[in-house]
């Protein structure tokens, strides 16, 4: 079994991105929930309006963390002249993350590992979202009262 160094600083790079993005990941998300939490202890006018401002307030905030993220791997891409320009290492990198699937040809061979695990790390990650949002929803969801069978 012949080891070839150049696959092992691939990996090496990969292993260091989804530290890092595993990372900001974590702290946004607990970000996010100190943002859900200060805004369910407020007093709202409108409990239907106040549940609406929190739950866009946690999406784009989702967003943003999955952005800069993305941007992560799109900037190493782009420094290091796997792809050919900015816009194709973002465009690459989103449909990446989202395990949308692209082309080998897109990105020079030397960084197909990372990509393939770009993959699976936006994959993990989207699923922690989901997980988080659905949680988040459940708190925030406002109830319709219940009608009762005499109603």
């Amino acid at each position: 079994m012949d080891i070839d160094t150049d696959m092992l600083v691939e990996l090496a790079i990969a292993t260091g991105l989804v530290v890092l993005t595993v990372t900001i990941h974590g702290v946004g998300l607990s970000l996010l929930r100190r943002l859900s939490d200060f805004m369910g202890g407020r007093r709202p006018l409108s409990r239907t309006l106040h549940a609406l401002v929190t739950i866009w307030l946690i999406v784009l905030g989702l967003f943003a963390l999955h952005g800069v993220e993305i941007w992560i791997y799109a900037g190493i891409y782009e420094a290091a002249g796997a792809v050919h320009s900015l816009r194709e290492a973002v465009y690459f990198s989103l449909i990446t993350y989202g395990a949308i699937g692209y082309s080998d040809h897109a990105i020079a061979p030397a960084w197909q590992i990372i990509a393939g695990i770009e993959g699976i790390n936006g994959v993990i990650l989207i699923g922690w979202t989901t997980a988080f949002f659905v949680t988040i929803m459940g708190e925030v969801q406002v109830k319709a009262p219940r009608r009762t069978a005499r109603e």
